[in-house]
């Protein structure tokens, strides 16, 4: 099982990252893009990850980890179930999804 605040502290240790108000959720960017939210009531945090990644992840258990069900998800928009995870594979995914959005030339669309 991982606490909402174990999650915010793990995508909050990467470098560059800052966290803000994402319609109503927390976020976390870097390079000014978004790599993560946490969905607070439903204990769950989705990470943005390549579309190979998500495939990896979400065969360990699709019940614990799966693509957001619209077109997010088919974009990389994997949710985890926080309850369920082990906190070194949701430490991992987080760390792609950071890097994921590190590889892009910023967003300047993004607020600073």
């Amino acid at each position: 099982m991982v606490t909402i605040e174990t999650a915010r502290q793990f995508a909050l240790s990467l470098p560059g990252t800052e966290e803000y108000d994402h319609v109503g959720r927390p976020a976390f960017r870097a390079n000014s893009r978004t790599f993560s939210t946490l969905w607070m009531p439903e204990q769950r945090m989705m990470v943005k990850l390549s579309l190979i990644d998500q495939s990896v992840f979400s065969a360990f258990n699709p019940a614990v980890i799966y693509p957001v069900p619209n077109k997010w998800g088919l974009q990389g928009c994997t949710l985890f179930e926080l309850k369920e995870m082990r906190e070194d594979m949701l430490q991992d995914a987080i760390t792609l999804g950071w890097q994921t959005v590190m590889d892009k030339k910023p967003n300047k669309k993004s607020p600073k």
